[in-house]
């Protein structure tokens, strides 16, 4: 089925009014059916580290609803999703999203970074890492434009709501739009490993190509030259799931790089999409910062150092808009001749994880009046309702909240008021079903949309251990 799924409640199955519609319907997560994580003998991948800081953290909460949740989703992930194998006698891993058998890159490197502080104490776990990482390496080097991948590097697509569209797709591809942090998240899990455990060896030479191929792809997107090699088209009756053109509406070049499509999969408005820009000049920080341990030269060190400043810098000049007290704050999305959109969307990046992806501080000024006009009703996807309160989608229908938004308010926030606002919204999200979902009904937790989203199930994990050593009187 599509990412953009049916909204279901626990009997029924109630249509979105979607681009697409198909006969299939997706798949139910084993562990929603009983609430409960899989049985032992049924589980992709354990960790023994896992299942310590599990047991720990369980036993030092005293909520009884956040124990048994963290216990449910912190390893969803793992007991769900992966796919551990070799390819020429190193590492490989494949990692799907849960309902949908297919390896986004973004999706990939969240689901499992929540791991990444215990992988140096797990033989297993760094294992695991080496593998996706090489995977990753590979993906980008069959198509750096794509989102999704397949298993078999040599098989075209079986979602069916990809088969058909106008772009050059390749073996491998699962789906082809093109979205800025499809090529960061990839540098923020190898960043991330880097430093948590010091090992090198996934960084050869097809990790170090790919890395290129990022810079390279970052370049030809700022579109100095014309409109670059990436080109999509998709018959729909949605416009969210084609590029006018094929290449996106006009811009004017101003140093920032184009994004077909957003985190959620949903055509930008404008191209400059800003939250993906901002996660750009992170990841390539964060490159250049590899370079020496990774043997990457100096030279290509200084150019991921250059573009991130050009791409700061035109961010600062172009995408900024104003609030209703005439103040600035970032736009959504903007095309460098002045017409901007303000909105933000659950998915990650976004306006509202600008601290949570590491572009600026959680107190930064210009943050905080972006913040602001986020969680209110300047943003026609922030939804109040007799239960959730918090950041939906387009991607998603009206009218839901995304428990991924929550967890990013909560990690984001100073607040103890909101973060506790946040956790109890989150509880009530899951009761149901004892586990995250993509998204929920602001007036009804019976209405979701994807039973098996792994995705959310690790990003609670991570803001409970975050909590838990950063405000353990909220928590303990």
């Amino acid at each position: 089925m599509e990412r953009r799924q049916v909204l279901m409640g626990m009997t029924t199955l109630v249509a979105l009014a979607a681009s697409r519609v198909f006969a299939d319907i997706p798949a139910m997560s084993p562990e929603v059916v009983s609430g409960t994580r899989l049985p032992v003998g049924q589980r992709k991948f354990t960790s023994p580290a896992v299942e310590a800081v599990i047991k720990k953290t369980t036993k030092a909460l005293k909520d009884p609803e956040l124990a048994p949740l963290f216990a449910n989703c912190y390893p969803n992930t793992l007991d769900t999703t992966v796919e551990t194998g070799a390819v020429d006698g190193q590492p490989d891993t494949f990692v799907i999203t849960g309902d949908i058998k297919a390896l986004w890159l973004r999706d990939s490197s969240a689901q499992v970074s929540p791991y990444l502080p215990l992988a140096a104490k797990d033989a297993g776990l760094k294992t695991l890492f080496r593998g996706l990482i090489r995977r990753q390496a590979r993906c980008i080097l069959i198509d750096p434009y794509a989102n999704a991948y397949m298993h078999d590097p040599k098989a075209m697509t079986d979602l069916s709501w990809s088969q058909t569209d106008q772009t050059d797709m390749k073996p491998g591809v699962a789906e082809r739009k093109w979205e800025i942090d499809s090529l960061c998240y990839p540098i923020r899990l190898a960043h991330g490993y880097l430093a948590a455990t010091g090992d090198v060896t996934p960084f050869d030479d097809t990790w170090r190509d790919a890395m290129r191929t990022i810079v390279q792809t970052f370049r030809d997107q700022q579109r100095k030259d014309g409109d670059g090699p990436y080109k999509f088209n998709r018959t729909a009756s949605e416009p969210t799931e084609t590029l006018a053109h094929g290449y996106g509406w006009p811009t004017k070049v101003t140093g920032m790089i184009h994004s077909g499509f957003r985190p959620s999969d949903d055509a930008c408005t404008y191209p400059y999409f800003i939250p993906g820009n901002a996660f750009a000049v992170v990841s390539l920080r964060q490159l250049a910062d590899m370079t020496e341990k990774t043997g990457l030269d100096a030279d290509f060190k200084a150019e991921c150092l250059a573009l991130a400043s050009e791409v700061e810098a035109a961010m600062h000049q172009y995408g900024k808009m104003k609030d209703t007290s005439g103040n600035d704050i970032w736009a959504y999305e903007v095309d460098g001749y002045g017409n901007a959109l303000f909105m933000d969307d659950a998915n990650v990046p976004s306006l509202l994880s600008l601290p949570f992806l590491g572009f600026c501080a959680k107190d930064d000024p210009l943050y905080l009046r972006t913040r602001a006009a986020v969680l209110s009703g300047r943003n026609p996807y922030y939804y109040e309702g007799r239960v959730l309160r918090g950041v939906g989608s387009p991607h998603s229908g009206l009218n839901t909240v995304w428990p991924i938004s929550l967890m990013i308010q909560a990690l984001t926030s100073t607040d103890d008021t909101e973060i506790h606002a946040c956790l109890g919204e989150l509880k009530a999200a899951a009761a149901p079903r004892g586990f995250m979902n993509e998204s929920v009904g602001k007036d009804d937790t019976a209405i979701y949309t994807r039973s098996w989203f792994a995705w959310a199930n690790s990003l609670f994990g991570e803001l409970i251990l975050t909590l838990m050593a950063e405000k353990p009187h909220l928590m303990t």
